[in-house]
């Protein structure tokens, strides 16, 4: 079978998906902005696509969303069409159309069968919008309707979609019911035999540090450190957490830039603002306990997930991380927000802890309680990781779960 995969950063959520469909036998090739020449990748033909230069064009700002996903859209057809005009007629197409890419691609292949993976769609009431009214300043009333105008993309994949994937119920609950019947929820996977608990294991990062089991590790992850995943909230409840543990260390994972929800002012980061908001609040020989990893690579990421004596994961309701669901397979005692989405995983004193997502003063406490109840943080910690094995597990659950899924859009015909 012939399977074309829309992503503009590919292999994206195909990461594991795509390199079993090739050793299946499937002819697979990508289409991405994410190269510059055509690629080979664990089987998969990975050709490139470039969008066209276009002179400036005064756009009410909330069209220049749909904007950019029309660009894209036109610019993924264009290649398409070059595509079709080589020979090339995919029997299935799975795409991300969250950039606008897929738009399209049934006016150059009206007969593929399109499956869609839906990650998102814009809700405008609350909690999904004004969550933390500390960031949010506008008016309520013009932002739901710039919300509604964000799903126009996803409305003009419906028609055309035979069908949808999302990893959460949450994400697949936010889609209209006319659509939502056509999602199959599952996630994409945890590689739980590489995320895993490993007693003796032992982080070293250059000159910085150097931690084993036998130290207090307090961890806290994000892609980028934003409110949107409760970075205020930690950095808040940091001085009062590292007066009450004076052996902690405080690894803190995430990069500087903006990967949802609002920008800081000009200029600046959301990590140094709350930095410079509680640093006069923390003597320097507490300060010297917080270590600021930045981005770092896989290996070390599940080192520190290893090490991690209690890890902090707090969101919005919104996309939930892959890190949580890592750090639960790595056997963590876990304390997050009981945000919507959090609870599809952390069952409260089953699989973690849950705080409210505004009351740091309950995170500091669940966090001090799990460093002096060892028996507390194996049981979480063992629950957490027999939910990923159980119903997460990437090779077990997942990856025969989306076959099967992939089955049922080709109607049957083996995957």
């Amino acid at each position: 079978m012939k399977i074309l995969f829309i992503h503009q950063n590919f292999p994206g959520q195909y990461k594991h998906l795509a390199p079993l469909l090739a050793r299946r036998g499937h002819h697979c090739v990508a289409l991405t902005l994410r190269v510059k020449k055509p690629a080979k990748w664990h089987g998969v033909q990975v050709l490139p696509y470039s969008l066209p230069a276009r002179d400036g064009q005064k756009l009410h700002p909330w069209l220049i969303d749909l904007d950019t996903k029309v660009t894209r859209g036109e610019a993924c057809y264009r290649a398409a069409r070059e595509l079709k005009a080589q020979g090339y007629t995919p029997d299935l197409i799975l795409a991300h159309p969250g950039w606008g890419e897929s738009l399209f691609l049934r006016d150059v292949w009206p007969d593929a069968k399109l499956a869609i993976y839906c990650e998102l769609y814009h809700l405008s009431d609350h909690p999904h919008l004004n969550f933390d009214p500390e960031f949010d300043k506008s008016d309520h009333g013009l932002q739901a309707l710039r919300i509604r105008l964000k799903n126009i993309n996803n409305h003009l994949h419906f028609p055309q979609a035979d069908a949808g994937i999302s990893p959460t119920r949450f994400q697949a609950d936010t889609f209209p019911a006319d659509f939502r019947d056509r999602i199959t929820v599952s996630h994409d996977g945890i590689d739980t035999v590489t995320a895993c608990p490993m007693p003796d294991v032992r982080l070293t990062i250059e000159d910085k540090l150097d931690v084993t089991r036998d130290d207090e590790v307090i961890t806290f992850v994000n892609r980028n450190l934003e409110p949107y995943r409760g970075y205020h909230v930690f950095m808040r409840a940091l001085p009062r957490l590292l007066r009450e543990r004076p052996d902690a260390k405080v690894l803190i994972v995430g990069g500087d830039e903006v990967s949802y929800g609002a920008s800081p002012p000009k200029g600046q980061t959301w990590k140094q603002i709350f930095i410079d908001e509680v640093r006069d609040k923390i003597p320097d020989d507490d300060w010297a306990r917080v270590h600021f990893l930045g981005r770092i690579p896989y290996d070390q990421f599940l080192r520190l997930l290893q090490v991690s004596r209690v890890h902090v994961y707090l969101t919005y309701p919104f996309v939930l991380s892959w890190s949580l669901m890592e750090a639960m397979a790595c056997e963590a005692a876990i304390v997050a927000s009981g945000t919507e989405p959090v609870r599809e995983v952390i069952r409260d004193d089953e699989t973690g802890r849950l705080v409210d997502f505004f009351d740091g003063e309950a995170l500091i406490d669940e966090v001090c309680a799990l460093l002096e109840d060892e028996a507390a943080r194996k049981r979480l910690g063992r629950a957490a990781r027999r939910l990923m094995v159980e119903q997460y597990d990437l090779y077990g659950i997942c990856l025969p779960r989306q076959l099967r899924w992939l089955s049922g859009v080709m109607n049957g015909a083996e995957v």
